[in-house]
């Protein structure tokens, strides 16, 4: 494989199933891994239709357009790195922009705008926390801030929350006002749910 080539994954189910998505470089983001995407979606099934979704850290966009395709009316994404927020935007002109909405900048600050949108929408979000793996320079402190921005969320806001990390982490039984519920492991990576 050449290295110009283009990095890409394709949405699993759904409307737009088949379509290839870009992903940003392998140095900036970590696109979720196949296995851990399906299991997820087998374990909120049904439950994607006409629903909410933010992204946090959302890289390529690949889980909120997933839920798009699924069936999913709004996705809101959160991302600050311009690559991956390039390969974001170009990802979605490929679906609904118009189910669409993109926060640029730090996580840990527009989240309060984000929050405020909910409200707006009156609606409780699947939201899936993705951050950048600690071991990566300059982000020892990413899971601590992570724990402190899921604690801030309004229990009014969230049908559940969902982490992707590394499976090395061990993540609070509770966070704020939300208790874990469940928790899978693939090799290096793992979810756990919180409600």
């Amino acid at each position: 494989m050449k290295n110009d080539s283009v990095l890409t994954k394709k949405i699993v189910a759904g409307k737009y199933k088949g379509k290839s998505l870009k992903l940003p470089s392998k140095e900036t983001t970590r696109s979720s891994k196949m296995i851990v995407v399906e299991s997820f979606f087998n374990t909120i099934q049904f439950d994607v239709i006409d629903s909410v979704m933010v992204e946090v850290f959302s890289g390529s966009g690949s889980i909120g357009l997933e839920a798009l395709s699924r069936g999913a009316k709004k996705i809101i994404f959160m991302e600050r790195d311009r690559d991956a927020i390039k390969a974001l935007r170009s990802n979605i002109a490929q679906t609904d922009p118009s189910a669409c909405e993109v926060y640029e900048g730090d996580s840990f600050s527009t989240i309060s705008q984000v929050k405020k949108r909910l409200e707006t929408l009156g609606e409780s979000a699947f939201i899936y926390v993705d951050p950048p793996f600690s071991i990566r320079e300059g982000m020892e402190a990413i899971y601590d801030k992570t724990i402190a921005l899921i604690a801030s969320l309004p229990l009014s806001l969230t049908k559940l929350i969902i982490i992707e990390h590394m499976s090395t982490l061990e993540l609070p039984e509770t966070i704020g006002e939300y208790s874990r519920i469940k928790f899978k492991k693939f090799g290096k990576t793992s979810l756990t749910y919180y409600a």
